[in-house]
């Protein structure tokens, strides 16, 4: 599933593309995606402005200039791409052009197009992706949302809130740190790169680090996230850029999908191992990670 990187890669793509634009026309091609799409989806979206496109969480914000925002979440294969149009001859009068747009695909469910001929298309082969439109003025109280964390790039988080909200806590570190409801937007590969990068076990109980460990996984968080958005995002499945380029970040694991791999940390004589936390595997050097 994209993480937060992959997702702020996504949005800042799309921003000069939609942001400011009309959508002259939407195409909502199937009655559900992982739900069921908005009632009128299609009706309540043509013909509207996008004012403003955020981020939060692993979620896409559209605000609109009709008072709705449309919410999309890519889910585990979910990707969103843009299609430019492309000059071609007609077959009669010559030195003048038409303008072309890809033929669109199987799994192109929801399709936006914009004035300026620009197309947007959400394609999600496995259908485990998301789109709802909510009041743009309660758009923080929708279901998908309202217990969302602070953004770990965002000032409400710091290493004092960390302190409290890990405090007392007797579940694995890394658990806690997946946990949406205390930093919105991490997900499996970055904790698991972050975690190494402070020598913190993945299996460690949260409540029995210490409290100037608990507030060096701060910035680090901060630059594991930072690198993985310059790099745009990491590409592993499905994942891909608005113009669908890959990530790179994927390159630069230093544990994720390592295992068996030698430790990098210099002098290290160790490899990565793997362990399975509910359900999902975690990727750690066992010498360096206490």
């Amino acid at each position: 599933m994209p993480e937060l990187p992959e997702v702020e890669t996504v949005c800042r793509g799309l921003d000069p593309v939609m942001t400011g634009q009309r959508i002259v026309a939407a195409d909502v091609r199937r009655p559900d995606l992982r739900w069921p799409l908005p009632e009128r989806m299609a009706e309540r979206l043509s013909g509207a402005r996008v004012q403003r496109l955020g981020r939060r969480s692993k979620y896409i914000l559209a605000e609109l200039d009709t008072g709705e925002t449309l919410i999309i979440h890519l889910g585990m294969s979910g990707r969103i791409l843009i299609h430019a149009p492309e000059a071609a001859k007609p077959a009669h009068g010559p030195g003048a052009f038409h303008h072309t747009l890809p033929a669109l695909e199987k799994h192109d469910h929801v399709v936006f197009d914009f004035e300026t001929g620009a197309r947007v298309v959400f394609n999600d082969a496995r259908r485990f992706g998301a789109m709802d439109l909510a009041p743009s003025d309660a758009v923080e109280a929708h279901p998908m949302l309202a217990s969302l964390g602070p953004e770990p790039l965002g000032n409400a988080f710091d290493e004092d809130y960390l302190v409290v909200r890990l405090k007392g806590r007797n579940t694995p570190i890394k658990s806690a740190l997946l946990d949406q409801k205390i930093i919105a937007g991490l997900g499996n590969i970055y904790v698991c790169e972050a975690l190494y990068r402070a020598g913190i076990a993945p299996h460690r109980k949260a409540a029995r680090i210490s409290e100037a460990r608990v507030r060096s996984l701060v910035p680090i968080i901060r630059t594991v996230l930072g690198e993985a958005i310059e790099a745009g995002g990491s590409s592993l499945k499905d994942y891909r850029q608005t113009d669908g380029d890959l990530g790179y970040f994927q390159h630069r694991f230093r544990v994720y999908d390592r295992e068996g791999a030698s430790c990098q940390t210099p002098g290290c004589p160790d490899v990565v191992r793997r362990i399975v936390q509910s359900g999902r595997s975690s990727f750690y050097c066992p010498s360096c990670q206490r």
